[in-house]
């Protein structure tokens, strides 16, 4: 039976960030149209929390029961490692996604019906991801799905929800973010290349190759600053997005020198710690807008 502690790795603390930022930078963008209620920015955060810790079991499960994580070089996998059964880590999964659901309904019912139909549509996205018979993170996609999820549905949605509508101003916080949250999934999957490779596991990284992988992960970690500039058209405070610079640039250092294996763990730690940097900074930003 696996410790309390074990359970907490396989949750993947590190990847919270992915949860957090979209979050705040929606909330920013709905301050900037003067509609920040805190109670649903609240209830959008819970959301997000268990949706990613659920992905995160999800795929521990999925994984697992392929034997893709037989081999694991990262860190530990539940049941992978044999630390928990397949049944027990995929039960924490699905009650993950239940309180996600709960949270869902109750910004649906207070926002708009539809979102529901969003929510529902996340959930799956979740769960398919490397579970059922043709997982799309199998295939390359799984990028695309942390870009559209963790950032257009996530920041539009976290804006949405309080403001009433999105606008341009939460459509770059969400390419920013999801750039982000694309370049901490390059990371690891820029790590896990080789095993992937042999155990199948057709990832981005595996159809680009090691090379081209690394040149993604600086371009998606540019396009971020990008938007900071784009957003100087809404407040000259919007440069403050470029805090992040400096924890941007660590971590790209060990993609960028060629580290391999356990040596690129940093790449993603950084990738996310420049991600909430950069959320908090131009959240900040757009309330003094």
């Amino acid at each position: 039976m696996a410790t309390a502690g074990q359970w907490l790795e396989g949750a993947r603390p590190r990847t919270l960030p992915n949860a957090i930022a979209p979050v705040v930078a929606g909330t920013g963008a709905a301050a900037a149209l003067d509609g920040v209620v805190w109670g649903k920015a609240l209830l959008a955060l819970v959301v997000a929390l268990a949706l990613i810790i659920g992905v995160n079991l999800a795929n521990d499960y999925s994984d697992g029961i392929r034997g893709t994580d037989d081999d694991r070089v990262g860190p530990l996998r539940l049941v992978g490692s044999g630390a928990a059964s397949p049944a027990s880590v995929k039960r924490a999964a699905f009650a993950c996604f239940g309180v996600g659901a709960v949270a869902g309904i109750a910004l649906a019912i207070t926002s708009a019906w539809w979102l529901l139909l969003v929510g529902a549509v996340c959930i799956a996205g979740a769960w398919y991801y490397t579970g059922g018979r043709n997982p799309y993170g199998y295939s390359g996609f799984g990028e695309i799905a942390v870009f559209v999820f963790f950032g257009l549905v996530a920041v539009l949605g976290t804006q949405f929800v309080q403001a009433g509508r999105a606008d341009l101003v939460g459509l770059a916080c969400a390419v920013a973010v999801g750039s982000f949250s694309s370049a901490v999934l390059v990371a690891n999957n820029l790590r896990d290349i080789p095993t992937d490779t042999v155990s199948g596991k057709r990832t981005l990284a595996v159809r680009l190759g090691d090379p081209r992988t690394r040149t993604l992960h600086l371009m998606l970690l540019a396009v971020p600053f990008a938007a900071s500039l784009a957003l100087v058209a809404r407040t000259p405070w919007a440069l403050a997005g470029l805090l992040a610079l400096p924890f941007a640039v660590r971590a790209h250092a060990p993609v960028r020198s060629g580290s391999l294996g356990l040596s690129l763990i940093p790449a993603l730690r950084d990738s996310g710690l420049a991600m909430l940097v950069w959320a908090v900074a131009t959240a900040a930003a757009l309330f003094l807008a």
